[in-house]
């Protein structure tokens, strides 16, 4: 059987295949903790939970024994959410290109691939309280750091540098990557004094190029991470497809779905500016 109900829908393979295309380039362009975090999977959509182990004390799984029955220590399951966004094709629309060959308009298609990208990101870096669901930047016992005036002087770069310290320190290695929301990543376009670099240039340097930002931070708000899977990385159990999910006053209604989790397995390899 067909999940995603495909065969519902009065659609051309053509018309499917621009649907498809439309919402996947548009979630491309959109997401942007896919762009620095690792990806496990995708699983499969059947997948509804995964294994969350806390590697912050011990850096190795061990298994017990009771009574004849043996469990993985410290190992919870997390469930997968899903993530959907909704959209309408007008029949008259499909009507149109049918009989006189006229594209059909997929803009409807886009906002709903960029709402749903979105609400990825927005799982990803600030969680849901009211799901259960913790993001990078308030997830219990991570590392924070008092942010100074990221507008004067070399206070953003000395912040960073000193945040990478404290990484390198708790024997945090690999890959790092910073992600600002844009207020404080148009604070960093500043030339310093007698130098002509800017200040971006200078921590971009430090962290290889990996500086991201995203407008679902809002304001004043920035982490340091090491982004190595075996500290962090996103689960997609299916990842971002279409579906038809009814005929509703002679109009087509799809939904753009998928499921994804945030795995932070070790919470102090991300450093949160405060």
């Amino acid at each position: 059987m067909d999940y995603l109900s495909r065969e519902s829908a009065p659609f051309s393979a053509d018309l499917w295949k621009k649907v498809d295309d439309a919402v996947v380039n548009t979630a491309s362009r959109v997401l942007i903790g896919r762009r620095f975090l690792n990806i496990f999977g995708p699983l499969g959509s059947g997948i509804q939970s995964i294994n969350l182990d806390n590697f912050d004390e011990t850096k190795s799984i061990e298994e017990e024994t009771i009574d004849g029955i043996s469990r993985i220590k410290n190992r919870e399951y997390k469930e997968i959410p899903l993530i959907y966004s909704d959209f309408t094709l007008p029949w008259r629309d499909i009507e149109s290109s049918e009989k006189l060959g006229y594209p059909v308009d997929l803009s409807a298609a886009t906002f709903a691939a960029e709402a749903c990208a979105q609400k990825e990101d927005k799982l990803i870096f600030l969680g849901s309280e009211s799901a259960g669901y913790e993001g990078i930047f308030n997830a219990k016992g991570t590392n924070k750091i008092k942010k100074n005036d990221w507008k004067s002087g070399e206070n953003p770069f000395t912040d960073i540098a000193s945040a990478v310290e404290i990484l390198t320190e708790q024997g945090i290695y690999g890959k790092l990557a910073l992600i600002v929301s844009p207020d404080l990543y148009l604070q960093m376009q500043r030339i310093q004094p007698g130098t002509g670099v800017l200040e971006s240039d200078r921590i971009s340097k430090l962290l290889h190029g990996n500086i991201f930002t995203s407008p679902i931070l809002g304001k004043n708000k920035a982490a340091l991470l090491c982004t190595e899977p075996n500290y962090i990385d996103i689960v997609i159990g299916q990842d971002i497809a279409t579906a038809y999910l009814e005929l509703r006053d002679l109009n087509h209604v799809l939904r753009i779905l998928e499921t994804v989790l945030l795995r932070i397995k070790n919470r102090k390899a991300i450093v949160v500016f405060e």
